[in-house]
């Protein structure tokens, strides 16, 4: 096979201007030609007992030159031996991987090419690729361990040989090698490893394999016999030790200088030379028939290189040996990408009566490190960025890694109609995966949404679950957790002023002047950035040279002639802050009267949060972003985000928050909180690429439990009709979260209020009130489920004033209404123990077969797809449009946007788009008060009713109770 050779940067190559023949030096890259031939050198020999003589003079052992003929001595055999296995390795390994070609890198202080050339002339045998990285002679620790981590993050490489004198490998510079690309064995580590037998991670350092290879193929066998090994210190000589040893022999070490060194070489059976090639022993000292082995230096100028001769016939099996190491590395590291089952280990709960609050019981348990709970779930130490000790992004190459890896089941948690307090479906979510992974052992995982600062400081508090249900820590939960929604505020608000700031200059220069500002000339030299001309391209220009353009040209390129009216993106905040929702900016003087209305949605109404947790790659929410339509040109035409030329801005603000994060439940169970799109004004889901990566994750038999928000009409039915068309994925069977507390409302108990005590209707025992919600609401929300094909569970969230006969109608009734099962659940105050019931019921339903179906053709007029939903979803007579919305639909379908999903922004509070009409509403008209699209997410939302992108606090918020001891800087209040 031939040999190749890989260009890749490890730094910039330095070429010194010198005469022809000149040598590259500094941090270079070495690249030669496959070499011919070099010398073998006998380096095994066998003594005789006398001269002819019968004097016994001193003796030089020298090891002379011989013809190479690598089958014709005991290293030329062992050489063939090892490079025929290693040939047989290389085979399977590209059998099975037919692209795979290992690859073996060398570093070195100065330029010397022996090392190479011996290396290279075993690889080639192989079938390997080599590259050698030069540093100078006088490298500094930091230039090797700088060239150490570029090695051991290249994913190229299969092996490094550190070849640089001994004084340079400090334990800086060996704990900077990665052991599992030391394939010579000397890390620590691996040593280590080798001390303690365990080689199934590690590697036998190739010039000790060589030695004990030649050792075991003397003349005599030297099992039970004495191997006395002279001079020399370090990894070689305890590698050694151990290997003799451990092939049944005796090891014993000596030094030249020892007084004793006589009578150790006389009673040797075997003598291995550490650190000289000609040294004068008298043969008098050496037993007839001993084995000789001489370890010799290299020839480099600097006598302390650790390494072995390229002239040397055990350079040569050493070199074999190392290329083995390197398959074999190569081999490992192909096991290492296929998908890993999980050795998860469980947190164990104690849960306490009464419960305690949400941060106590938090805090109470020690989250495992998740670098701990990554490895557990089959994760890549390179494919997670820990974010402190708790939480950690993870990187998307894991999708090709197990993309031939089948999915998982997949599980919805939706609810019925809730109340303002909320059902606890977040709770429900995360008491299921812990009772199918700490109590059934299977392998299971949450997706939840990033909770929204707004409702954390305004009136539902935090999103991370409740009592023994919880994701820890619930505090870095809630608060920032890794900065994904300040990568949206900063992104949504740098469109807004780019917007407001295209606006102004195109108002006060002429086409000259912004085309001069908009495309200047650098050194002399006028070029178009790669965003114009993809602007440049979609306005019919194909022109790449800036002085081609005609002046008519020139003017359709730098105005975007925004109608100011007509301009639908505003700025966010991550606050409920109601005297944002229409503000005026322009005002200064300095913006030379371009004044406008605008307001601003709260962070997670943003078209960029929806983008996020529906994009599935890095490419595809670039391609998004790039699609946003932030208004209208006077002429009609509709503006993107890549016309104002701010869209690879916004993929590189929002290139780490792609990456989902992961932390874990009290029991130790695996969550990616990735996205958090509210339901009622956006479609309500985490992402689709959290969803992917846990399917993936939890292998064929394993369970990912996500969450849709509110209601089973909104959050469930955008999930089937946005999330799923975007995924691909089908879910398996449907979760419906139901409290007593809840049906009461629709069965016509009197209203609920945040903050407020509850009526005793909800605290006593009433079977009415909760027959009449279970007939209306939650039967209502079992058949939009079924309009889908999917089986439903029913969880009852179990409060402490249920009483025993309202729980067993509940159930019931739901069985009546078609559920596939009704259980009710106690993990809040049981953890997953009081949710195995339903994890049971969820597996057999989720083997069950299913007939999913969407409820309607994205072909179909938006009008009708709009009408569809309200009629068989809300239950209503039909839509009315008002002549905004009739306005704004026409003008969608001119603009070829006619076939996208559609995302109702409706109450959540009811069926209807009436919030005080509980049950299930009837003989009611749906008003459609606007329509607008997300083009970049890829769906038309239509506003129903009043609803607000922006909410407003309550008269006394969630921040009163939050709040911070500066000792111990423990948070209270959060729940």
């Amino acid at each position: 096979m031939k040999l190749a050779f890989i260009r890749s940067a490890y730094g910039s190559l330095r070429v010194h201007p010198a005469s022809p023949g000149s040598r590259l030096s500094g941090l270079s890259r070495r690249f030669l030609p496959p070499v011919g031939a070099t010398d073998s050198r006998v380096i095994l020999r066998t003594a005789s007992a006398t001269s002819s003589s019968g004097t016994r003079p001193k003796l030089t052992i020298d090891f002379g030159k011989q013809p190479e003929k690598e089958d014709g001595s005991e290293c030329g055999s062992s050489v063939s031996e090892v490079i025929q296995s290693t040939k047989e390795a290389m085979e399977a390994l590209q059998g099975r991987n037919p692209a795979v070609r290992p690859l073996l890198a060398i570093l070195q202080a100065g330029e010397d090419d022996d090392v190479l050339q011996i290396n290279m002339k075993m690889a080639g045998k192989i079938g390997l690729n080599v590259t050698q990285i030069c540093l100078t002679k006088e490298c500094s620790e930091d230039e090797i361990v700088e060239a150490l981590l570029k090695l051991n993050d290249d994913p190229r490489v299969h092996g490094i040989y550190v070849h640089l004198p001994s004084t340079s490998l400090t334990s800086r510079v060996l704990n900077a090698l990665k052991p599992e690309k030391d394939v010579d064995g000397i890390t620590d580590l691996n040593m280590g490893r080798l001390v303690r037998g365990d080689l199934s991670k590690g590697f036998v350092p190739p010039i000790a394999s060589a030695v004990l290879d030649l050792l075991e193929k003397h003349d005599a066998p030297l099992e039970g016999k004495t191997v006395l090994l002279v001079g020399g210190e370090g990894p070689l000589c305890l590698a050694l030790q151990c290997l003799i040893e451990r092939n049944g022999m005796v090891a014993l070490k000596s030094h030249w200088n020892s007084s004793i060194l006589q009578r150790q070489v006389m009673q040797a059976d075997a003598l291995v030379l550490l650190d000289g090639a000609n040294v004068d022993v008298p043969p008098s000292w050496i037993r007839p028939g001993a084995a000789i082995v001489c370890c010799e230096p290299t020839l480099d100028t600097d006598e302390h290189t650790f390494g072995l001769s390229s002239k040397s016939g055990l350079g040569s099996l050493t070199a074999a040996y190392r290329i083995h190491n390197v398959v074999r590395n190569c081999s490992r590291w192909l096991k290492e990408q296929q998908y890993r089952p999980w050795h998860l280990h469980s947190l164990k709960l104690q849960p306490l009566t009464p419960v305690p609050s949400d941060i106590e019981i938090s805090r109470a348990q020690t989250p495992k490190p998740v670098t701990r709970l990554a490895e557990e779930i089959g994760l890549l130490p390179e494919e997670l960025e820990a974010y402190g000790r708790n939480k950690a992004k993870v990187q998307l190459s894991l999708l090709d890694r197990l993309h031939s890896q089948p999915d998982g089941k997949y599980v919805l948690v939706a609810g019925i109609t809730p109340t303002p307090l909320g059902e606890g479906k977040s709770t429900v979510t995360i008491g299921l995966v812990q009772a199918m992974s700490a109590h059934l052992k299977h392998n299971s995982f949450a997706c939840l949404r990033q909770p929204s600062q707004g409702p954390t400081f305004g009136v539902k508090g935090g999103a991370a679950g409740g009592g023994y249900a919880q994701v820890i820590p619930m505090e870095e939960f809630n608060l920032h957790l890794t900065g994904d929604i300040h990568a949206i505020t900063a992104a949504n608000n740098l469109v807004a002023a780019a917007i407001d700031a295209r606006m102004l200059h195109e108002a006060t220069q002429s086409d000259k002047a912004l085309f001069n500002r908009l495309v200047p000339s650098v050194n002399g030299v006028r070029r178009f950035s790669p965003i114009q001309i993809s602007r440049l391209r979609r306005l019919g220009i194909f022109k790449t040279d800036p002085a081609a353009l005609s002046p008519q040209e020139i003017s359709t390129f730098v105005r975007l002639d925004l109608d100011p009216s007509k301009i639908t993106w505003q700025r966010v905040v991550d606050t409920n802050d109601r005297f944002l929702r229409k503000i005026t900016v322009g005002q200064a003087s300095t913006e030379k009267g371009q004044i406008r209305e605008t307001g601003f949605d709260i962070a997670v109404a943003s078209e960029i949060m929806a983008i996020l947790a529906l994009a599935d790659s890095l490419e595809d929410m670039k391609n998004r972003l790039a699609r946003m339509v932030v208004g209208t040109s006077r002429s009609g035409q509709p503006v993107t985000t890549e016309d104002l030329g701010v869209s690879g801005a916004l993929a590189v603000l929002m290139k780490d928050a792609i990456k989902p994060t992961l932390m874990q439940t009290l029991e130790g169970s695996p969550v990616f909180v990735h996205a958090g799109p509210f339901a009622n004004i956006a479609h309500g889901n985490s992402s689709v690429l959290a969803d992917k990566l846990a399917l993936k994750l939890v292998g064929r038999d394993g369970f990912v439990v996500t969450e849709a928000g509110f209601g089973a009409d909104i959050g469930m039915e955008k999930f089937f009709n946005i999330k799923c068309r975007a995924s691909g994925l089908r879910p398996n069977v449907v979760v419906l979260v139901a409290t007593v507390r809840a049906l009461k409302m629709h069965g016509g108990g009197p209203n609920v209020s945040a903050g407020a005590p509850l009526p005793r209707e909800y605290i006593d025992e009433n079977l009415s009130l909760v027959a009449g919600g279970c007939r209306s609401n939650l039967k209502k929300q079992i058949q939009i489920a079924h309009l889908f094909g999917v089986p439903v569970v029913v969880a009852l969230n179990v409060f402490k004033t249920d009483t025993q006969a309202e729980i067993d109608l509940v159930c019931q009734i739901a069985k009546e209404c078609g559920a596939s099962d009704a259980v009710p659940c106690h993990h809040w105050a049981q953890g997953g123990r009081g949710s195995v019931e339903l994890a049971k019921a969820v597996d057999e339903a989720a083997n069950r077969p299913s007939n999913f179906q969407f409820l309607y053709n994205t072909e179909m007029p938006i009008v009708e797809k709009i009408r569809t939903i309200a009629q068989k979803v809300y239950g209503a007579d039909d839509i009315e449009l008002s002549p905004e919305a009739k306005s704004k639909t026409d003008y969608y379908n001119q603009q070829g946007y006619g076939s996208l999903p559609i995302c109702m922004a409706k109450t959540h509070l009811s069926l209807s788009h009436m919030p005080d009409k509980k049950g299930a509403p009837t003989g009611f008209v749906l008003p459609i008060r606007d329509v607008r699209a997300s083009i970049g997410a890829g769906f038309i939302y239509p506003l129903v009713g009043t609803m607000s992108t922006m909410p407003g606090l309550p008269t006394r918020p969630c921040f009163y109770d939050i709040d911070l001891d500066p000792v111990t800087e423990e948070i209270t209040g959060l729940f």
